[in-house]
């Protein structure tokens, strides 16, 4: 099973920030159980409270440890809420099984919001500021992704990555330490591609082209890529392009040396909010589209809004006939939000969907609104106009 399928969710985050009801919602955006360790701890001990009073603080944090880790241990992906301080035990969040997310919390509204709780390290405002500066460099030293909502906790257990200016952070974005090849298409590439080479730096050992639109999605170009590639199984495909160019490059990724990573790095709006998300890679065949290919989920996916500045008209209009569709079925006008934040939204949406149903045995089905008689009118006008 790919890495985010299978990775618990950890929220951490100093008390206040609200990891007990952003975390109850990401579960139920993702199908998942909600574990609040505080909350467990206190069903089987009694008020933390009182195990504070009556055992003392390092006492409380192994038995916090000892929750988490058999939280951890559970073999079904699950959402887990730690209290503020299970930071400070060393190397309890550093765990291949989880993706860490921490919830930023300014320390006015975390002082404000602990005055109505019995939390014994905030009866002392002093003692509550000093624990604050605490841990601050903790959760960042600890997290892998930074978080402002549920949503944003979505992205980051799908290895959604959504930043305005992250080309020129490709290098340090990218997952893993191996050797990259970039594929992209000639648009692309003679618009963005000295900034991706120069982003990617040292990692960077090859660089390759698609044939622009459908053209990439056959069997042909696909092939001429694999006769080309010269990666290891430590090697990453960096998929810089629009769903065309993922799709395909997703596919190779898939298949070469039967499977290595690869992180796409969209360009258009269809892509960004679509193609790219989910795993799902093809090519085409003379009978219809995308009936090759594969369930590979990215080692991250990598969105800069920003790339869309260059994207002509009428392929911002077919890519907010997606934005359009995810609004229908999530129930919301994402198509009158500003650029980033429909971008953000419409892909949460998504990435939600493919976490709960990721090789498509059911719900995913709905993220088909429309694709199947557009497919067709594409294929009668032959993918022109």
């Amino acid at each position: 099973m790919d890495g985010a399928l299978d990775r618990h969710v950890v929220l951490v985050g100093f008390m206040g920030a609200g990891k007990t009801m952003v975390g109850g919602h990401v579960a139920r955006q993702l199908g998942r159980p909600f574990v609040d360790v505080d909350e467990a701890i206190a069903a089987g001990h009694g008020p933390i409270a009182e195990l504070f009073a009556e055992q003392g603080e390092a006492a409380f944090r192994e038995v916090e440890a000892r929750f988490l880790r058999e939280a951890l241990a559970r073999p079904e992906p699950t959402v887990i809420a730690v209290g503020g301080g299970a930071v400070e035990t060393p190397g309890l969040l550093h765990d291949d099984r989880a993706t860490v997310v921490h919830l930023p919390v300014d320390v006015e509204a975390a002082w404000q919001r602990a005055q109505s709780s019995d939390r014994p390290l905030a009866q002392d405002e002093a003692e509550f500021r000093r624990r604050f500066e605490l841990r601050a460099p903790l959760y960042v030293a600890v997290a892998d992704a930074t978080a402002r909502d549920a949503d944003d906790v979505v992205l980051a257990a799908a290895g959604v990555h959504v930043e305005r200016g992250a080309l020129q952070r490709l290098g340090g974005l990218v997952p893993g330490d191996g050797k990259t090849a970039l594929v992209s298409d000639p648009q692309v590439a003679a618009i963005h591609g000295m900034d991706a080479q120069l982003a990617l730096g040292s990692r960077l050992t090859e660089t390759h082209e698609l044939l622009p639109g459908e053209e990439a999605k056959s069997l042909a170009a696909v092939d001429r890529l694999w006769q080309e590639l010269r990666l290891d199984r430590t090697g990453t495909i960096v998929a810089f392009g629009g769903g065309c160019t993922t799709d395909a490059a997703g596919f190779v990724a898939a298949t070469y040396l039967r499977g290595i990573a690869w992180t796409p790095v969209p360009t258009s709006l269809v892509a960004q909010v679509d193609a790219a998300i989910g795993g799902k890679t093809a090519i085409d065949l003379p009978q219809g589209k995308n009936l090759v290919g594969a369930f590979h989920w990215p080692a991250r996916t990598i969105v800069d809004p920003a790339l869309l500045e260059t994207l002509p008209e009428p392929q911002r209009l077919e890519g907010m006939a997606e934005v359009v569709k995810a609004g229908l079925l999530a129930g919301e006008p994402f198509w009158v939000l500003p650029d980033d934040e429909l971008v953000r939204r419409s892909i949460a949406y998504k990435a939600a969907v493919c976490l709960r149903d990721p090789y498509e045995q059911g719900e995913r089905a709905v993220l088909n609104l429309g694709h199947t008689f557009a497919h067709a009118l594409e294929a009668a006008a032959g993918y022109e106009g």
